[in-house]
């Protein structure tokens, strides 16, 4: 219960939906080794997301494309034995293009729901996103028919109750966000210690109500396990720049003997403009080394600090 009261849930923008500023990305939970290196079967997989549903926090994010449907199905064998979604829970996936031939219209939309509805067990989506609109131009994804429009019909139709915007492009990103149709927005890789790209972006949605989710503060890992460990940025090798500047934050956080996760975790959650951050885990214990590293007590004067870092870069 102590971790209950320190894990208060929020609003998410004008959703309705109360969620905790911690989200648990499921994407490892889906076994994609070619994008995290490392397998996760599927009883590993199953006893995670049972601790998730018995932990502190609400909010649980995956997505159509990861593992290509094995982490909505292996979420989906759970939320079965439990009857349905836990009473609080909020969860969110996305709808994908096919991953085989790249196929991004409003058909494609369609289906992916309806796969989706059918590997989660459920009737409706709290909370649906548009996922990796890279992959098409704004105009295409809105072009009538296209991507878009086909979410808004099955959202009129009552399988999504909210839809959001996930994705990568700060540009593209703002793009959608100003249209004025999506209620939730997702930012991956773009703020944290290392970039912080979406700053303006995170304004942007503020301005027009629109929740703001942060993906991915560890940067797929460098930040969670160390640049010596993990030389990795978004899932490729680093960038040489970008490393020496991990060491020297890294530095920063020895000297006031702290974990380079937290500082990294904390950067995000301390942003009041951003609703919840979104952190993958791939192992029961992640769930608890999470909350704590969201509740290590780090001093202003390490924020100031890091400022300086970030000027003499």
């Amino acid at each position: 219960m102590a971790q209950e009261v320190l894990l208060p849930r929020r609003p998410l923008g004008q959703t309705g939906l109360k969620v905790t500023s911690l989200c648990i990305g499921c994407s490892s939970l889906g076994n994609m080794p070619e994008t995290f290196g490392y397998t996760v079967a599927e009883e590993q997989a199953l006893t995670t997301i049972h601790a998730l549903f018995e932990s502190p926090i609400n909010f649980l994010d995956t997505a159509a494309s990861y593992g290509d449907g094995e982490s909505e199905r292996r979420l989906g064998i759970v939320i079965r034995e439990y009857g349905g979604l836990p009473a609080g829970m909020v969860l969110s996936t996305k709808a994908d293009r096919n991953l085989q031939t790249g196929e991004f219209s409003g058909a494609q939309m369609r289906r992916s729901v309806e796969r989706s509805l059918h590997l989660l067990g459920l009737n409706q989506f709290q909370l649906l996103y548009l996922h990796d609109p890279e992959h098409i131009s704004f105009k295409d994804a809105m072009a009538p028919g296209g991507p878009v429009e086909v979410l808004r019909q099955c959202q009129e139709e009552g399988l999504i109750a909210h839809l959001g915007v996930a994705g990568g492009p700060i540009e593209l990103m703002t793009c959608f966000v100003e249209t004025g149709l999506f209620e939730v927005a997702i930012s991956h890789n773009r703020y944290t210690l290392l970039n912080t790209e979406a700053d303006p972006f995170w304004d942007v949605c503020m301005k027009h109500g629109v929740a703001a989710i942060n993906a991915a503060p560890y940067g797929s890992g460098m930040l969670a396990k160390g640049p010596s460990a993990y030389p990795r940025y978004m899932y490729s090798e680093a960038d040489p720049m970008l490393l020496a500047l991990a060491r020297k934050k890294e530095a920063l956080c020895q000297r006031y003997t702290l974990p380079l996760a937290a500082a990294a975790l904390q950067f995000s959650l301390r942003d009041p403009r951003i609703s919840s951050t979104i952190v993958g885990i791939s192992h029961p214990q992640r769930i608890a080394e999470t909350i704590t590293l969201a509740q290590y007590p780090i001093p202003e004067a390490f924020w100031e600090e890091l400022v300086t870092v970030e000027e003499k870069k």
